[in-house]
């Protein structure tokens, strides 16, 4: 892809809620991974959510754990978890080392590696391959096997810029909490037929 500039973590805006903004309008670059489906894909982030310190939404609000280490590593981390018991969620580490803040990535317009990603998600209609979190997680072949990664180093999945501008940046509440829901730390591409939600967020 031309122009692809791999972020580095002085470019992450040091606020969680900044960072979420930030993140749309970049890409996500999934290298081949081993096994089935292999080939590698990358689609530009259209939604994302903000989950701050203290923020009861949070995973790290009561603390950590094992399982959510990851959201306390520096900004620029891979969290990866199990949502409902089957779908990936992935996130992006938004805090100082040791405090803990994410951004969820919530929805992805495919960009290279379409017929990869069409045989992940069964494929379904281009809108849908990568229109909400667990879809998105599917399309890109996420495991918690990248629980943890450096996603502003060389690895099997980073954060890039091709210098497409984003285009207008809404902002909403967030979708499917019910703690904390009425802050607006929804961040998402106006005009994008990509993403996931109602209509009346989308405005």
């Amino acid at each position: 892809m031309p122009n692809l500039h791999r972020l580095a973590r002085a470019e992450l805006p040091e606020d969680p809620a900044e960072l979420a903004g930030f993140l749309v309008g970049k890409l996500v670059v999934r290298q081949a991974p081993e096994g089935n489906c292999e080939g590698s894909c990358s689609g530009r982030i259209v939604e994302t959510e903000a989950y701050l310190p203290g923020d009861a939404a949070c995973h790290a609000f009561r603390g950590r754990t094992p399982r959510n280490a990851s959201l306390f590593l520096p900004r620029g981390h891979a969290y990866v978890y199990v949502a409902y018991g089957t779908a990936m969620m992935l996130n992006v580490s938004a805090g100082p080392p040791g405090i803990g803040a994410g951004v969820l990535l919530r929805a992805l317009q495919p960009v290279d590696g379409i017929d990869v990603m069409q045989i992940r998600r069964g494929n379904v209609p281009l809108r849908d391959l990568a229109r909400g979190p667990g879809r998105l997680a599917a399309a890109l072949a996420i495991g918690r096997a990248l629980d943890g990664i450096d996603l502003c180093a060389d690895g099997p999945l980073f954060l890039a810029d091709d210098l497409t501008p984003p285009g207008d940046v809404g902002r909403s509440v967030r979708i499917g909490i019910t703690r904390d829901a009425d802050r607006p730390l929804r961040f998402y591409q106006r005009g994008s037929r990509f993403l996931s939600g109602p209509r009346w967020l989308n405005r």
